[in-house]
């Protein structure tokens, strides 16, 4: 089976680590294993904690904790993964058929995408619209839901946008999902990192076939420690738990036991503000960056994650501008076409301030040199 290649992960893994300057990644600056052992305690256990197999979908304790920010969950309703990545590549190994039919919304991140095709699934995009905030297309939607939609595909938090969807357009994807029996996957993974409200709530509990996919990369800072979890009805989290098994078996023993403090109600609360406040720092260093260039970026304020989605007016592709960025400038940002679309840039603004000020002057220097 040939698999559809997921050119962003590929371009920012092959390139991210050799740049001067990373303003392709989506999270914010990580964690250190000395910030999350603040006490003592957890700090001897952890030194002292046998490197065996962990529980193979994560740890009673991880689980519990997990449940209790969903509400009405319990520990059965969660699998624990090596990853966000990872829990979705189960769910959508698990869930597709060929033939099967996909809506998805987009732009967003395009995993589920490649992974459902290279699953003989069709996927039918469903646009985001710039001049409504990026709120769904309603009218594209209902034009392709019929009773051969499977699933229906949501990433609230939105990346690249940072868009997050309101209570009504909320209801009217459960509903539309209602309508034909389809199952609404939604990926959570930018949740708790919104820049000026409290925490977005989730789809799950809304709608009994709702899949939810989530972890600790990008809202809690913790990318390395790879722990992504599944929210769904047992029968769906009993069956991804045996594909599991095929996969990497269970998550890291140190990685879970980590995840376990982190997942504390009131670690998790600090975690939060934390991010909040570096998205609130550094937004204005890439408000202050569009602001003087006039009209040559179109953007919505995001209102979650440290990523800025721009639309541009120059003369180059997205894809040559990155690449011309990358080789000329040692800047990597993602393009518009990692996400499906055309002539736009993902800047992501979650390192330190000046570190970002500096990133954006050099992409100051490829503007001149192409205008």
């Amino acid at each position: 089976m040939k698999i559809k290649e997921f050119e962003m992960e590929r371009f920012q893994s092959t390139w991210e680590n050799t740049v001067r300057y990373n303003l392709s990644e989506s999270g914010v600056h990580p964690l250190t294993i000395d910030e999350l052992l603040i006490d003592e305690t957890d700090r001897r256990e952890f030194l002292n904690l046998q490197l065996g197999y962990n529980q193979a979908n994560g740890t009673p304790e991880l689980r519990r904790r997990i449940a209790a920010i969903y509400d009405g969950a319990t520990e059965d309703n969660i699998l624990v993964g090596n990853g966000t990545a990872e829990v979705n590549y189960l769910v959508a190994w698990s869930l597709i058929e060929p033939g099967d039919e996909v809506l998805m919304l987009v732009p967003s991140y395009l995993q589920f995408y490649g992974l459902f095709e290279t699953y003989g699934a069709k996927v039918k995009p469903i646009p985001l619209l710039e001049s409504q905030n990026w709120s769904p297309d309603f009218e594209a939607l209902e034009s392709n839901i019929n009773a051969k939609t499977k699933i229906i595909v949501v990433t609230n938090p939105n990346n690249p946008t940072g868009a997050i969807l309101s209570a009504d357009e909320m209801q009217r994807l459960i509903n539309a999902a209602q309508r034909v029996g389809a199952w609404l996957l939604v990926d959570e993974v930018f949740r708790g990192a919104e820049r000026l409200t409290v925490e977005s709530p989730s789809f799950w509990s809304s709608y009994e076939r709702t899949i939810i996919t989530s972890g600790l990369s990008k809202a809690y800072g913790l990318p390395g420690l790879r722990i992504g979890w599944l929210v769904a009805p047992e029968p769906i989290t009993l069956n991804a738990w045996a594909y599991h098994d095929y996969t990497t078996i269970c998550p890291s023993r140190a990685s879970d036991f980590l995840a376990s403090i982190v997942m504390q109600p009131e670690r998790r609360s600090a975690i939060l503000m934390r991010t909040k406040a570096i998205i609130n720092a550094n937004y204005p260093v890439v408000r202050e960056w569009l602001g003087a260039h006039g009209g040559l970026f179109s953007h919505v304020e995001p209102q979650a994650g440290a990523i800025a989605f721009l639309g541009y007016d120059l003369p180059i592709e997205s894809g040559d501008f990155i690449e011309r960025l990358r080789m000329d400038k040692s800047v990597l940002a993602c393009s518009g076409e990692h996400f499906k679309m055309g002539n736009y840039l993902r800047i992501g603004f979650g390192s330190d301030a000046n570190y970002v000020r500096e990133g954006l002057a050099a992409i100051d220097e490829l503007i001149d040199e192409v205008t």
